[in-house]
């Protein structure tokens, strides 16, 4: 599962590098995935947005068994 949850945050990683942010992966957890936000993305006021509405929603569809993605701080 790591794996398949790797190869996703390497794929969407250059959007959140293109302004200047960058996403992290900490650990894989009763269906929740747990990154960290960097960067720009830490402290922008639409980090919410970016990672429910854009990264949890693909995520999620795409990668079986993923039920949530949150944000460690």
């Amino acid at each position: 599962m790591e794996a398949k949850i790797l190869a996703f945050i390497d794929r969407i990683r250059p959007f959140l590098v293109s302004d200047g942010g960058n996403i992290e992966f900490v650990k894989w957890e009763d269906g929740i995935v747990y990154v960290k936000l960097l960067g720009a993305c830490a402290g922008c006021s639409l980090m919410d947005v970016t990672l429910k509405n854009g990264i949890e929603q693909l995520m999620v569809e795409e990668i079986e068994g993923v039920k949530e993605v949150r944000n460690v701080l």
